[in-house]
Protein backbone atom coordinates (compact mmCIF):
# COMPACT_ATOMS: atom_id res chain seq x y z
CA UNK A 1 0.00 0.00 0.00
CA UNK A 2 0.75 3.43 -0.98
CA UNK A 3 2.57 6.03 2.04
CA UNK A 4 0.16 8.50 1.20
CA UNK A 5 -3.16 5.79 1.86
CA UNK A 6 -2.07 5.73 5.59
CA UNK A 7 -5.45 5.62 7.35
CA UNK A 8 -4.87 6.51 10.28
CA UNK A 9 -6.52 9.74 11.56
CA UNK A 10 -4.65 12.24 13.74
CA UNK A 11 -0.90 10.34 13.25
CA UNK A 12 1.77 12.11 11.56
CA UNK A 13 3.71 11.47 8.23
CA UNK A 14 7.28 13.42 7.29
CA UNK A 15 6.32 14.25 4.15
CA UNK A 16 7.65 16.96 0.84
CA UNK A 17 5.38 19.88 0.37
CA UNK A 18 4.28 18.11 -2.55
CA UNK A 19 3.45 14.94 -1.16
CA UNK A 20 1.81 16.86 1.82
CA UNK A 21 -0.13 18.43 -1.34
CA UNK A 22 -1.09 14.74 -2.38
CA UNK A 23 -2.35 13.98 0.69
CA UNK A 24 -4.99 16.96 0.92
CA UNK A 25 -6.32 16.55 -2.29
CA UNK A 26 -7.03 12.56 -1.01
CA UNK A 27 -8.57 13.76 1.96
CA UNK A 28 -10.83 16.24 0.26
CA UNK A 29 -11.96 13.93 -2.12
CA UNK A 30 -10.42 14.81 -5.45
CA UNK A 31 -11.84 12.43 -8.56
CA UNK A 32 -9.66 13.36 -11.18
CA UNK A 33 -6.56 14.67 -11.71
CA UNK A 34 -3.70 15.20 -14.46
CA UNK A 35 -0.56 17.01 -15.10
CA UNK A 36 2.39 17.32 -17.39
CA UNK A 37 5.64 16.59 -15.06
CA UNK A 38 8.24 19.34 -14.45
CA UNK A 39 10.37 20.58 -11.20
CA UNK A 40 9.49 21.38 -8.30
CA UNK A 41 6.14 20.09 -8.87
CA UNK A 42 6.79 16.49 -10.02
CA UNK A 43 6.44 14.60 -6.92
CA UNK A 44 2.79 15.28 -6.66
CA UNK A 45 2.26 14.25 -10.04
CA UNK A 46 4.59 10.97 -9.23
CA UNK A 47 2.63 10.25 -6.11
CA UNK A 48 -0.95 10.73 -8.12
CA UNK A 49 -0.18 8.58 -10.45
CA UNK A 50 1.22 5.61 -8.13
CA UNK A 51 -1.96 6.03 -6.25
CA UNK A 52 -4.04 5.97 -9.29
CA UNK A 53 -2.53 2.32 -9.91
CA UNK A 54 -3.29 1.42 -6.66
CA UNK A 55 -6.48 -1.77 -6.88
CA UNK A 56 -9.60 -0.68 -6.43
CA UNK A 57 -8.17 3.04 -7.01
CA UNK A 58 -11.35 5.70 -6.90
CA UNK A 59 -8.34 8.27 -8.48
CA UNK A 60 -8.18 9.03 -12.01
CA UNK A 61 -5.06 10.19 -12.87
CA UNK A 62 -3.12 10.72 -16.43
CA UNK A 63 0.17 12.47 -17.41
CA UNK A 64 -1.35 14.70 -20.26
CA UNK A 65 0.81 15.56 -23.12
CA UNK A 66 1.13 19.24 -21.78
CA UNK A 67 -0.26 21.37 -19.29
CA UNK A 68 -3.03 23.18 -21.42
CA UNK A 69 -4.49 19.36 -21.82
CA UNK A 70 -4.21 18.77 -18.27
CA UNK A 71 -5.90 21.91 -17.30
CA UNK A 72 -8.65 21.10 -19.59
CA UNK A 73 -9.21 17.67 -18.26
CA UNK A 74 -9.62 18.61 -14.80
CA UNK A 75 -11.81 21.93 -16.03
CA UNK A 76 -14.17 19.53 -17.68
CA UNK A 77 -14.08 16.84 -14.67
CA UNK A 78 -15.34 19.94 -11.99
CA UNK A 79 -17.93 21.15 -14.59
CA UNK A 80 -19.63 17.13 -14.39
CA UNK A 81 -19.42 18.06 -10.29
CA UNK A 82 -16.21 15.81 -9.19
CA UNK A 83 -13.21 17.58 -7.61
CA UNK A 84 -10.36 17.59 -9.65
CA UNK A 85 -6.51 19.31 -9.38
CA UNK A 86 -3.88 19.71 -12.08
CA UNK A 87 -0.43 20.40 -10.70
CA UNK A 88 2.57 22.34 -13.19
CA UNK A 89 5.64 24.39 -12.46
CA UNK A 90 5.43 27.74 -13.12
CA UNK A 91 6.12 27.96 -17.01
CA UNK A 92 4.04 25.03 -17.52
CA UNK A 93 1.47 27.33 -16.58
CA UNK A 94 1.75 29.49 -19.13
CA UNK A 95 1.55 26.79 -21.54
CA UNK A 96 -1.93 26.48 -19.97
CA UNK A 97 -3.12 29.87 -19.26
CA UNK A 98 -5.17 30.22 -22.66
CA UNK A 99 -7.22 27.57 -20.75
CA UNK A 100 -7.12 29.59 -17.53
CA UNK A 101 -8.24 32.71 -18.05
CA UNK A 102 -11.28 31.84 -19.76
CA UNK A 103 -11.44 28.80 -17.24
CA UNK A 104 -11.89 32.05 -14.58
CA UNK A 105 -14.92 33.02 -16.52
CA UNK A 106 -17.12 30.06 -17.12
CA UNK A 107 -15.98 28.79 -13.42
CA UNK A 108 -16.38 25.60 -12.05
CA UNK A 109 -19.08 22.89 -10.31
CA UNK A 110 -16.89 20.58 -8.41
CA UNK A 111 -13.82 22.02 -6.46
CA UNK A 112 -11.03 22.30 -8.83
CA UNK A 113 -7.96 22.72 -7.31
CA UNK A 114 -4.50 24.32 -9.42
CA UNK A 115 -1.18 24.31 -8.46
CA UNK A 116 1.85 26.10 -10.09
CA UNK A 117 5.32 25.60 -8.09
CA UNK A 118 7.69 28.59 -8.82
CA UNK A 119 11.34 28.35 -9.27
CA UNK A 120 13.30 31.26 -7.54
CA UNK A 121 17.04 31.04 -8.13
CA UNK A 122 16.13 28.89 -11.21
CA UNK A 123 17.08 25.27 -9.65
CA UNK A 124 15.60 23.49 -13.22
CA UNK A 125 14.13 26.34 -15.05
CA UNK A 126 14.95 28.95 -17.86
CA UNK A 127 13.09 31.48 -16.17
CA UNK A 128 11.92 32.63 -12.02
CA UNK A 129 8.96 33.86 -13.13
CA UNK A 130 6.13 34.98 -10.40
CA UNK A 131 3.07 32.99 -10.75
CA UNK A 132 1.30 35.14 -8.39
CA UNK A 133 0.96 37.66 -11.21
CA UNK A 134 -1.01 35.15 -12.62
CA UNK A 135 -3.91 35.05 -10.09
CA UNK A 136 -4.23 38.97 -10.48
CA UNK A 137 -4.21 38.52 -14.37
CA UNK A 138 -7.30 35.69 -13.96
CA UNK A 139 -8.57 37.32 -10.76
CA UNK A 140 -8.15 34.03 -9.21
CA UNK A 141 -8.06 33.26 -5.17
CA UNK A 142 -4.67 31.86 -4.70
CA UNK A 143 -3.40 30.26 -0.98
CA UNK A 144 0.77 30.04 -0.26
CA UNK A 145 1.86 27.44 2.48
CA UNK A 146 4.36 27.61 4.41
CA UNK A 147 4.68 24.48 5.67
CA UNK A 148 4.01 20.58 4.61
CA UNK A 149 1.30 20.26 7.16
CA UNK A 150 0.14 23.87 5.37
CA UNK A 151 0.23 22.43 2.09
CA UNK A 152 -2.48 19.57 3.18
CA UNK A 153 -4.58 21.54 5.20
CA UNK A 154 -4.43 24.69 2.37
CA UNK A 155 -5.48 22.05 -0.47
CA UNK A 156 -8.15 21.14 1.54
CA UNK A 157 -9.42 24.31 1.86
CA UNK A 158 -8.76 25.30 -1.34
CA UNK A 159 -11.23 22.90 -2.66
CA UNK A 160 -14.18 24.22 -0.08
CA UNK A 161 -13.08 27.63 -1.16
CA UNK A 162 -13.17 26.79 -5.02
CA UNK A 163 -16.97 25.41 -4.21
CA UNK A 164 -17.59 28.34 -2.42
CA UNK A 165 -16.75 30.50 -5.30
CA UNK A 166 -17.51 28.76 -7.70
CA UNK A 167 -14.10 28.97 -9.21
CA UNK A 168 -10.77 27.57 -9.06
CA UNK A 169 -8.37 28.32 -6.33
CA UNK A 170 -4.66 28.02 -7.21
CA UNK A 171 -1.97 26.97 -4.87
CA UNK A 172 1.28 28.87 -5.10
CA UNK A 173 4.45 27.11 -3.81
CA UNK A 174 8.35 27.77 -4.56
CA UNK A 175 11.25 25.16 -5.04
CA UNK A 176 11.81 24.93 -1.33
CA UNK A 177 8.15 24.51 0.11
CA UNK A 178 7.63 22.20 -2.44
CA UNK A 179 10.83 19.81 -1.47
CA UNK A 180 10.88 20.47 2.24
CA UNK A 181 10.45 17.58 4.44
CA UNK A 182 7.75 17.84 7.73
CA UNK A 183 5.48 16.33 9.87
CA UNK A 184 1.99 16.60 8.86
CA UNK A 185 -0.69 15.29 10.90
CA UNK A 186 -3.26 13.17 9.31
CA UNK A 187 -7.40 13.79 8.79
CA UNK A 188 -9.38 10.77 8.26
CA UNK A 189 -9.96 9.54 4.00
CA UNK A 190 -12.51 9.32 2.36
CA UNK A 191 -14.40 5.81 1.65
CA UNK A 192 -12.83 4.31 -1.64
CA UNK A 193 -15.92 4.63 -4.04
CA UNK A 194 -15.45 5.62 -7.45
CA UNK A 195 -17.76 8.89 -8.09
CA UNK A 196 -19.47 9.68 -11.06
CA UNK A 197 -20.06 13.14 -12.30
CA UNK A 198 -22.94 14.31 -14.36
CA UNK A 199 -22.67 17.91 -16.89
CA UNK A 200 -25.77 19.61 -17.42
CA UNK A 201 -26.10 21.95 -20.14
CA UNK A 202 -26.02 25.18 -19.67
CA UNK A 203 -24.45 27.07 -22.81
CA UNK A 204 -25.31 30.30 -20.94
CA UNK A 205 -22.34 29.55 -18.64
CA UNK A 206 -20.24 26.81 -20.83
CA UNK A 207 -19.59 28.41 -23.56
CA UNK A 208 -18.32 32.07 -23.91
CA UNK A 209 -19.32 33.45 -26.94
CA UNK A 210 -18.92 36.88 -26.54
CA UNK A 211 -22.46 37.69 -25.30
CA UNK A 212 -21.77 35.12 -22.78
CA UNK A 213 -18.45 35.94 -21.80
CA UNK A 214 -19.31 39.63 -21.12
CA UNK A 215 -21.77 38.36 -19.08
CA UNK A 216 -19.45 35.86 -17.22
CA UNK A 217 -16.90 38.68 -16.74
CA UNK A 218 -19.32 40.40 -14.35
CA UNK A 219 -19.45 36.99 -12.39
CA UNK A 220 -15.94 36.81 -11.77
CA UNK A 221 -15.86 40.53 -10.81
CA UNK A 222 -18.07 39.73 -8.23
CA UNK A 223 -16.63 37.01 -6.87
CA UNK A 224 -13.53 37.80 -6.94
CA UNK A 225 -14.96 40.83 -4.06
CA UNK A 226 -16.29 37.89 -2.41
CA UNK A 227 -13.14 36.06 -2.58
CA UNK A 228 -11.59 38.92 -0.81
CA UNK A 229 -14.31 38.94 1.57
CA UNK A 230 -13.21 35.24 2.46
CA UNK A 231 -8.94 36.64 2.55
CA UNK A 232 -10.17 39.20 5.35
CA UNK A 233 -11.37 36.49 7.52
CA UNK A 234 -8.78 33.67 6.59
CA UNK A 235 -7.30 31.63 9.49
CA UNK A 236 -4.28 31.23 6.95
CA UNK A 237 -3.86 35.51 7.04
CA UNK A 238 -2.08 35.78 11.07
CA UNK A 239 -1.27 39.06 12.68
CA UNK A 240 1.00 38.10 15.72
CA UNK A 241 2.62 40.94 18.05
CA UNK A 242 2.34 44.53 18.78
CA UNK A 243 5.81 46.17 17.70
CA UNK A 244 6.29 49.40 15.61
CA UNK A 245 7.79 47.90 12.99
CA UNK A 246 5.36 45.70 10.79
CA UNK A 247 6.41 43.07 8.65
CA UNK A 248 4.55 40.89 5.92
CA UNK A 249 5.79 37.82 4.47
CA UNK A 250 4.50 34.79 3.06
CA UNK A 251 5.57 31.27 1.72
CA UNK A 252 8.94 30.58 2.44
CA UNK A 253 9.64 33.82 3.69
CA UNK A 254 7.21 33.97 6.46
CA UNK A 255 9.52 30.80 7.74
CA UNK A 256 12.81 33.17 7.54
CA UNK A 257 11.15 36.00 9.09
CA UNK A 258 10.14 33.77 12.26
CA UNK A 259 13.77 32.31 12.29
CA UNK A 260 14.77 36.13 12.43
CA UNK A 261 12.57 36.80 15.01
CA UNK A 262 13.64 34.14 16.98
CA UNK A 263 16.99 34.79 16.46
CA UNK A 264 17.22 38.12 16.94
CA UNK A 265 15.18 37.68 20.33
CA UNK A 266 12.81 40.97 19.05
CA UNK A 267 9.18 40.10 19.27
CA UNK A 268 7.86 42.77 21.05
CA UNK A 269 9.75 45.29 18.32
CA UNK A 270 7.65 43.43 15.63
CA UNK A 271 3.89 43.26 14.29
CA UNK A 272 4.29 40.08 11.90
CA UNK A 273 0.96 39.74 9.09
CA UNK A 274 2.06 36.10 7.79
CA UNK A 275 0.06 35.77 4.38
CA UNK A 276 -1.61 32.53 3.29
CA UNK A 277 -4.42 33.45 1.83
CA UNK A 278 -2.38 36.44 -0.30
CA UNK A 279 -4.91 36.86 -3.28
CA UNK A 280 -6.90 39.14 -2.91
CA UNK A 281 -4.94 40.82 -0.80
CA UNK A 282 -6.77 41.16 2.30
CA UNK A 283 -7.42 44.80 2.15
CA UNK A 284 -9.35 45.53 5.70
CA UNK A 285 -7.10 43.07 7.27
CA UNK A 286 -3.99 44.87 5.55
CA UNK A 287 -5.68 48.93 6.60
CA UNK A 288 -6.07 47.55 10.07
CA UNK A 289 -2.44 46.01 10.38
CA UNK A 290 -0.64 49.05 8.80
CA UNK A 291 -2.71 51.74 11.24
CA UNK A 292 -0.76 49.50 14.25
CA UNK A 293 2.40 50.08 13.05
CA UNK A 294 5.27 52.83 12.28
CA UNK A 295 6.92 51.72 9.10
CA UNK A 296 6.02 48.21 7.00
CA UNK A 297 8.72 45.84 5.91
CA UNK A 298 7.72 43.40 2.85
CA UNK A 299 9.90 40.09 2.69
CA UNK A 300 8.80 38.28 -0.46
CA UNK A 301 10.90 36.69 -2.98
CA UNK A 302 11.02 37.75 -7.32
CA UNK A 303 8.53 40.50 -7.63
CA UNK A 304 7.00 43.30 -5.41
CA UNK A 305 3.42 41.36 -5.69
CA UNK A 306 2.40 42.26 -1.92
CA UNK A 307 4.42 45.22 -1.72
CA UNK A 308 2.90 47.31 -4.48
CA UNK A 309 -0.87 46.57 -3.16
CA UNK A 310 0.04 47.59 0.33
CA UNK A 311 1.47 50.92 -1.27
CA UNK A 312 -1.70 51.17 -2.96
CA UNK A 313 -3.66 50.67 0.15
CA UNK A 314 -2.09 53.47 2.16
CA UNK A 315 -2.18 55.19 -0.69
CA UNK A 316 -5.60 55.24 -0.58
CA UNK A 317 -6.17 55.85 2.40
CA UNK A 318 -3.78 58.92 3.36
CA UNK A 319 -1.40 56.95 5.30
CA UNK A 320 2.27 58.79 5.28
CA UNK A 321 3.77 55.51 6.31
CA UNK A 322 7.39 53.98 4.71
CA UNK A 323 7.35 50.88 3.10
CA UNK A 324 10.38 49.17 2.53
CA UNK A 325 11.65 46.24 0.25
CA UNK A 326 12.49 46.05 -3.20
CA UNK A 327 11.39 49.40 -3.70
CA UNK A 328 14.26 50.85 -1.11
CA UNK A 329 16.76 48.40 -2.06
CA UNK A 330 16.57 46.17 1.24
CA UNK A 331 15.67 43.00 -0.80
CA UNK A 332 16.42 42.18 -5.01
CA UNK A 333 14.04 41.33 -7.31
CA UNK A 334 16.51 38.49 -8.13
CA UNK A 335 16.71 34.82 -7.19
CA UNK A 336 15.72 33.29 -3.56
CA UNK A 337 16.01 34.48 -0.15
CA UNK A 338 18.00 32.82 2.65
CA UNK A 339 17.64 32.93 6.42
CA UNK A 340 20.59 34.64 6.63
CA UNK A 341 19.84 37.48 4.15
CA UNK A 342 16.10 38.44 5.73
CA UNK A 343 17.80 38.28 9.17
CA UNK A 344 20.68 40.62 8.30
CA UNK A 345 17.74 42.94 6.93
CA UNK A 346 15.77 42.89 9.80
CA UNK A 347 18.48 43.40 12.54
CA UNK A 348 19.48 46.26 9.94
CA UNK A 349 16.36 48.11 10.51
CA UNK A 350 15.72 47.66 14.23
CA UNK A 351 19.12 48.73 14.71
CA UNK A 352 20.75 45.44 16.14
CA UNK A 353 24.47 44.45 16.36
CA UNK A 354 24.19 41.07 14.77
CA UNK A 355 26.61 38.40 14.84
CA UNK A 356 27.52 36.66 12.21
CA UNK A 357 28.41 33.00 12.48
CA UNK A 358 31.76 31.99 12.70
CA UNK A 359 33.53 30.61 9.70
CA UNK A 360 35.50 27.39 11.14
CA UNK A 361 38.88 27.59 9.57
CA UNK A 362 39.81 24.06 8.16
CA UNK A 363 42.99 24.85 6.32
CA UNK A 364 43.52 21.45 5.69
CA UNK A 365 40.07 21.04 3.84
CA UNK A 366 40.94 20.97 0.00
CA UNK A 367 38.77 22.74 -2.30
CA UNK A 368 35.99 20.85 -3.95
CA UNK A 369 35.88 20.45 -7.38
CA UNK A 370 32.94 22.01 -9.47
CA UNK A 371 30.42 19.76 -10.45
CA UNK A 372 28.27 20.88 -13.19
CA UNK A 373 24.95 18.12 -14.47
CA UNK A 374 26.08 16.27 -17.43
CA UNK A 375 24.73 13.77 -19.87
CA UNK A 376 24.99 10.46 -18.04
CA UNK A 377 27.47 8.11 -19.42
CA UNK A 378 26.45 5.86 -21.96
CA UNK A 379 23.33 7.83 -22.42
CA UNK A 380 22.14 7.48 -25.98
CA UNK A 381 21.93 11.20 -26.27
CA UNK A 382 25.54 11.39 -26.25
CA UNK A 383 26.12 9.16 -29.26
CA UNK A 384 23.49 10.35 -31.26
CA UNK A 385 25.29 13.95 -30.73
CA UNK A 386 28.51 12.39 -31.76
CA UNK A 387 27.02 10.65 -34.64
CA UNK A 388 25.71 14.25 -35.97
CA UNK A 389 29.19 16.02 -35.05
CA UNK A 390 30.88 13.52 -37.40
CA UNK A 391 28.67 13.70 -39.96
CA UNK A 392 28.97 17.16 -40.33
CA UNK A 393 32.36 17.02 -40.08
CA UNK A 394 32.66 15.02 -43.04
CA UNK A 395 30.51 16.98 -45.00
CA UNK A 396 32.59 19.90 -44.47
CA UNK A 397 29.68 21.36 -42.76
CA UNK A 398 30.26 21.48 -38.96
CA UNK A 399 31.62 25.04 -38.91
CA UNK A 400 28.35 26.59 -40.41
CA UNK A 401 26.01 24.66 -38.43
CA UNK A 402 23.58 25.79 -36.22
CA UNK A 403 21.63 23.60 -33.57
CA UNK A 404 18.51 25.08 -31.96
CA UNK A 405 17.50 22.72 -28.86
CA UNK A 406 14.88 22.42 -26.27
CA UNK A 407 13.79 21.24 -22.81
CA UNK A 408 14.76 18.16 -21.62
CA UNK A 409 18.12 16.13 -19.92
CA UNK A 410 19.70 16.86 -24.05
CA UNK A 411 19.54 20.56 -23.02
CA UNK A 412 23.02 19.63 -21.31
CA UNK A 413 23.93 19.23 -24.66
CA UNK A 414 24.77 22.90 -24.28
CA UNK A 415 28.21 21.51 -22.14
CA UNK A 416 31.76 20.55 -22.86
CA UNK A 417 32.47 18.17 -24.81
CA UNK A 418 29.40 18.27 -26.57
CA UNK A 419 28.31 21.97 -27.54
CA UNK A 420 25.64 21.49 -29.74
CA UNK A 421 22.80 23.33 -28.48
CA UNK A 422 22.67 27.06 -29.90
CA UNK A 423 19.20 28.18 -29.38
CA UNK A 424 16.02 27.57 -26.81
CA UNK A 425 13.42 29.43 -25.21
CA UNK A 426 11.21 26.92 -24.27
CA UNK A 427 9.19 23.63 -24.41
CA UNK A 428 8.98 22.51 -28.73
CA UNK A 429 10.70 26.08 -29.26
CA UNK A 430 13.52 23.96 -31.29
CA UNK A 431 11.54 22.89 -34.26
CA UNK A 432 9.92 26.67 -34.39
CA UNK A 433 13.05 28.41 -34.21
CA UNK A 434 14.42 25.78 -36.58
CA UNK A 435 11.85 27.58 -38.89
CA UNK A 436 12.67 31.12 -38.63
CA UNK A 437 16.35 30.14 -38.84
CA UNK A 438 15.98 28.46 -42.04
CA UNK A 439 14.12 31.67 -43.74
CA UNK A 440 17.11 33.68 -42.16
CA UNK A 441 20.22 32.17 -42.79
CA UNK A 442 21.83 29.87 -45.34
CA UNK A 443 23.39 27.98 -42.47
CA UNK A 444 22.81 24.15 -42.00
CA UNK A 445 19.89 23.51 -39.25
CA UNK A 446 20.19 20.39 -37.27
CA UNK A 447 18.05 20.70 -34.38
CA UNK A 448 16.97 18.25 -31.03
CA UNK A 449 14.14 17.92 -29.19
CA UNK A 450 13.11 15.03 -26.93
CA UNK A 451 9.89 11.92 -27.18
CA UNK A 452 8.32 13.76 -24.61
CA UNK A 453 8.44 17.31 -25.69
CA UNK A 454 7.41 16.08 -29.05
CA UNK A 455 3.75 15.31 -28.00
CA UNK A 456 4.30 18.29 -25.31
CA UNK A 457 4.63 20.98 -28.02
CA UNK A 458 6.05 19.88 -31.00
CA UNK A 459 3.66 18.30 -33.54
CA UNK A 460 2.19 21.49 -34.27
CA UNK A 461 5.37 23.46 -34.95
CA UNK A 462 6.48 20.65 -37.14
CA UNK A 463 3.14 20.76 -39.54
CA UNK A 464 3.96 24.37 -39.88
CA UNK A 465 7.29 23.87 -41.01
CA UNK A 466 6.27 21.11 -43.80
CA UNK A 467 3.32 23.35 -45.14
CA UNK A 468 5.99 26.08 -45.33
CA UNK A 469 8.38 24.01 -46.71
CA UNK A 470 11.12 25.45 -44.15
CA UNK A 471 13.98 23.77 -44.19
CA UNK A 472 16.45 21.52 -41.64
CA UNK A 473 16.94 18.55 -40.17
CA UNK A 474 14.65 17.58 -36.72
CA UNK A 475 16.47 14.38 -34.23
CA UNK A 476 13.95 13.63 -32.11
CA UNK A 477 15.77 11.91 -29.50
CA UNK A 478 13.52 9.29 -28.43
CA UNK A 479 14.65 7.31 -24.78
CA UNK A 480 10.96 6.19 -23.83
CA UNK A 481 10.51 8.36 -21.08
CA UNK A 482 10.52 11.76 -19.99
CA UNK A 483 14.35 11.13 -18.09
CA UNK A 484 14.31 14.61 -16.50
CA UNK A 485 11.91 15.37 -14.23
CA UNK A 486 11.91 11.54 -13.05
CA UNK A 487 10.61 8.91 -15.78
CA UNK A 488 7.16 9.26 -16.24
CA UNK A 489 5.43 7.80 -19.50
CA UNK A 490 4.43 9.64 -22.59
CA UNK A 491 2.67 8.77 -25.44
CA UNK A 492 5.30 7.09 -27.60
CA UNK A 493 7.06 4.86 -24.54
CA UNK A 494 8.11 1.57 -25.69
CA UNK A 495 9.94 0.17 -22.48
CA UNK A 496 6.73 0.53 -20.41
CA UNK A 497 6.16 0.48 -16.08
CA UNK A 498 4.71 -1.99 -14.63
CA UNK A 499 0.59 -2.04 -15.26
CA UNK A 500 0.87 0.62 -17.52
CA UNK A 501 -1.50 -0.54 -20.59
CA UNK A 502 -2.06 2.50 -22.57
CA UNK A 503 -1.94 2.54 -26.40
CA UNK A 504 1.64 3.50 -27.99
CA UNK A 505 1.53 6.35 -30.07
CA UNK A 506 4.30 5.72 -32.95
CA UNK A 507 6.58 9.34 -33.55
CA UNK A 508 7.50 7.90 -36.93
CA UNK A 509 3.40 7.64 -37.58
CA UNK A 510 2.63 11.33 -36.18
CA UNK A 511 5.76 12.20 -38.47
CA UNK A 512 4.67 10.95 -40.99
CA UNK A 513 1.37 12.06 -40.89
CA UNK A 514 2.41 15.53 -40.54
CA UNK A 515 3.75 15.22 -44.15
CA UNK A 516 7.40 15.09 -43.72
CA UNK A 517 8.78 12.69 -46.76
CA UNK A 518 12.33 12.21 -45.27
CA UNK A 519 12.03 10.27 -42.00
CA UNK A 520 14.83 7.37 -41.10
CA UNK A 521 15.29 5.81 -37.19
CA UNK A 522 18.57 5.10 -36.16
CA UNK A 523 20.28 3.10 -33.07
CA UNK A 524 22.66 5.92 -31.49
CA UNK A 525 24.70 3.44 -30.46
CA UNK A 526 25.33 1.45 -33.55
CA UNK A 527 27.52 4.67 -35.01
CA UNK A 528 28.77 3.68 -38.36
CA UNK A 529 24.93 3.45 -39.32
CA UNK A 530 23.93 6.47 -37.41
CA UNK A 531 26.64 8.43 -39.06
CA UNK A 532 25.36 7.38 -42.59
CA UNK A 533 22.25 8.17 -42.03
CA UNK A 534 23.11 11.41 -40.84
CA UNK A 535 25.08 12.35 -43.98
CA UNK A 536 22.26 11.21 -45.93
CA UNK A 537 19.75 13.35 -44.49
CA UNK A 538 22.21 16.52 -43.89
CA UNK A 539 23.20 16.26 -47.75
CA UNK A 540 19.83 17.09 -49.16
CA UNK A 541 17.85 20.61 -49.11
CA UNK A 542 14.76 20.59 -47.25
CA UNK A 543 12.75 18.68 -43.99
CA UNK A 544 14.19 16.23 -42.47
CA UNK A 545 13.42 14.08 -39.29
CA UNK A 546 15.66 11.60 -37.82
CA UNK A 547 14.24 9.36 -34.63
CA UNK A 548 17.17 8.35 -32.28
CA UNK A 549 15.52 5.13 -30.38
CA UNK A 550 17.10 3.67 -27.39
CA UNK A 551 16.25 4.12 -24.07
CA UNK A 552 17.43 5.71 -21.46
CA UNK A 553 20.31 3.74 -19.59
CA UNK A 554 19.18 4.74 -15.96
CA UNK A 555 15.18 3.82 -16.95
CA UNK A 556 16.31 0.56 -18.37
CA UNK A 557 17.84 -0.07 -15.59
CA UNK A 558 14.72 0.57 -13.28
CA UNK A 559 12.23 -0.85 -15.23
CA UNK A 560 13.80 -3.43 -18.04
CA UNK A 561 16.66 -4.74 -15.39
CA UNK A 562 19.37 -4.80 -17.24
CA UNK A 563 22.70 -3.38 -16.66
Amino acid sequence: MHLLLTDQPGGKLLLLGNEAITRGALEAGTAVSAAYPGTPSSEIANSLYHLSMEKDSPLYFEFSTNEKVAMEVAAAASAAGLRSLTCMKHVGLNVASDVLMTLAYVGTRGGMVIVTADDPSMHSSQNEQDNRIYARFAGLPMLEPTSPQEAKDMTIAAFEISETLELPVIIRTTTRTSHVRGPVELGALPARKKPEGSFERDPGRWVPVPAVARTRHKILLDRLSKSGELANSSPYNKITGTGPLGIVASGVGACYVADALHDLDCHEDVTFLRLGFSFPQPENLLLDFLKKVKKVLVVEELEPFQEDAIKIIAHENSLNINILGKGTGHFSRLYEYDPLKVKSVIADILGIDMKLPDIPDIPELPTLPLRPPSLCQGCPHRETYNAVKQALRELDLEDKAIYPTDIGCYTLGLLPPVRMADYLLCMGSSVGSSAGFSVSTSQTIVSFIGDSTFFHSGISSLANAVHNQHRFCLVILDNSTTAMTGHQPNPGIKLRPPGYDKPRIAIEDVVRACGVKTVRKINPYKKDQAVNTFKEVLAQDGLSVVIAEAPCILYLKRVGGKK
